[in-house]
């Protein structure tokens, strides 16, 4: 079994702005401690994204502050964004090191709505689930109803959403049905002592009591372990020792409390794990760390991170495609833009299949720059079994590469417009101008040309929204520097 190690961050962020350095928050390797392995997974759940019911299109279009930053960071030190969703204020990101993409198998993105009983987003849950080395893991951040007195709706919240979240993938149509679940957010549970039997005020003269991090008496009135250990709510998950002190409510700047709320755990960092699912193997879950990072102020949360290591296949691989190298330069206008690459055995054609170009340092897969479905060339069936095969597949003259650069091709299976895997990812290959190729010419040397069948692209409709052929992350490229990475 091989070891992936799992970062997760889950805050909310009180509708306000990135004011601080957000570096500390993901724990990178320092001067001090150079030889510290970076996670494989990022996973950072936010609560309370400042979003305004006139801006929800923008929200779709753009990304909000946080998520820039966020990408800033993690794009600089090699990351990809494997998958992001957001349900108004609520967002999950997926980041992972590149060396794994081509891993990924069946992501599907989710969400379920709670507030205003199920008709608003501003309450619910988000999710992402996806295989990775022969096992599925699923990825879920919430914000659940608030206040001390509505314990009742936020287990109706919790059971809500396991009810209703539902997935594509058979095997795995359930949250709990995964190997690996993580379950993270506000999920607002708080302290519930007896009417007038404490003050906030001396519940935080208690904290500060507290010697070695030692809160057993005062989560003795955590709402969440009661309901837990009840069985009415997230009685299938685990949660790490709390050995940090409460994560709400503060005053905003300030690490003081607001005595106006009894401090409380409300967010949290849960897991589950289907340990004995594969005959003589036991997949588990090790927790490195736990805790809350205290030293940010833009909130009235603090942010609660925690690292695990999970236990995957090794050398598991399934469903590949290879692209046949590019050995010559592309010129921008050429009627030729054309790959040719070579499908394993166990490769499925679907009529959603697609293969897009890609700026070679991309940093998301929904980034691409052109795409062709494998609709429009017939592939042929082995012809024996267990036997490769290969296909070539046309891009259209002017079908979205028009900067000189280097560029890959990435294959993504799609079964459907919900689930998608990464089956192959090229080599980065030789965009030029025309201009060079006037020259090239003057020197004497002769460019290839070859003419392919071709026809124009068919747009697809975002997963989550209905922007029908609309180009969402070209329109950002174009209209937006907030993704940039400099």
């Amino acid at each position: 079994m091989d070891t992936l190690r799992f970062y997760f961050v889950t805050w909310n962020v009180a509708t306000k702005n990135p004011g601080q350095d957000l570096n500390s928050l993901l724990d990178f390797p320092s001067q001090f401690n150079k030889n510290k392995p970076l996670p494989d997974f990022y996973v950072i759940g936010l609560q309370e994204v400042k979003s305004q019911p006139q801006n929800m299109l923008m929200d779709t279009l753009f990304s909000d502050q946080w998520t820039s930053m966020f990408n800033k960071i993690l794009c600089r030190q090699g990351f990809i964004i494997a998958k992001s969703i957001r349900l108004q204020g609520i967002i999950l990101l997926v980041y992972t090191q590149m060396k794994h993409v081509t891993h990924l198998r069946e992501i599907e993105a989710q969400y379920t709505k709670t507030g205003l009983g199920g008709l608003w987003g501003n309450k619910g849950a988000v999710s992402v689930r996806f295989n990775i080395y022969g096992c599925s893991v699923c990825l879920v951040n919430c914000h659940l109803a608030a206040h001390e007195h509505l314990l009742a709706e936020r287990i109706s919240d919790y059971n809500t959403i396991i009810k209703d979240h539902a997935y594509h993938i058979s095997e795995t149509s359930n949250i709990l049905y995964h190997d690996y679940v993580f379950w993270i957010g506000d999920l607002n549970f708080r302290t519930d002592h007896p009417a007038g039997s404490i003050s906030s005020e001396e519940i935080v003269t208690a904290l500060g009591k507290v010697e070695k991090d030692k809160y057993a008496a005062l989560l003795k009135h955590d709402q969440l372990l009661a309901v837990m250990d009840s069985g009415d709510a997230f009685s299938e998950f685990s949660e790490p020792e709390i050995r940090f002190p409460p994560t709400y409510k503060f005053n905003i700047g300030t690490d003081d409390y607001d005595v106006k709320r009894k401090p409380s755990w409300t967010d949290r960092i849960l897991y589950k794990v289907i340990a004995n699912n594969y005959e003589n193997i036991t997949l588990r879950a090790d927790l490195v760390s736990y805790n809350h990072i205290p030293h940010y102020t833009v909130s009235d949360h603090k942010p609660v991170v925690a690292q695990f290591n999970i236990k995957a296949f090794s050398n598991y691989t399934v469903k590949t495609v290879e692209f046949a190298p590019v050995t010559r330069v592309w010129y921008i206008g050429d009627a030729d833009f054309r790959t040719q690459c070579t499908l394993s055995p166990d490769v499925e054609v679907n009529a959603n299949d697609w293969i897009g170009i890609y700026d070679a340092n991309f940093h998301n897969l929904d980034d691409y720059i052109a795409y062709e479905y494998l609709s429009k060339v017939q592939v042929q069936p082995p012809t024996a079994a267990g036997q490769p095969r290969t296909i070539t597949l046309s891009f259209p003259v002017g079908s979205g590469v028009r900067t000189p650069g280097f560029y890959r091709f990435i294959y993504f299976s799609q079964p459907n417009n919900d689930v998608r895997s990464v089956l192959g990812i090229s080599e980065p290959f030789e965009v030029s101008s025309k201009e060079d190729k006037l020259v090239a010419l003057d020197v004497g040397v002769e460019p290839s040309t070859s003419a392919g069948p071709s026809k124009p692209s068919t747009a697809t409709s975002d997963i989550f929204t209905d922007f029908t052929g609309l180009d969402v992350a070209k329109l950002s490229r174009h209209f937006s520097n907030d993704l940039s990475i400099d």
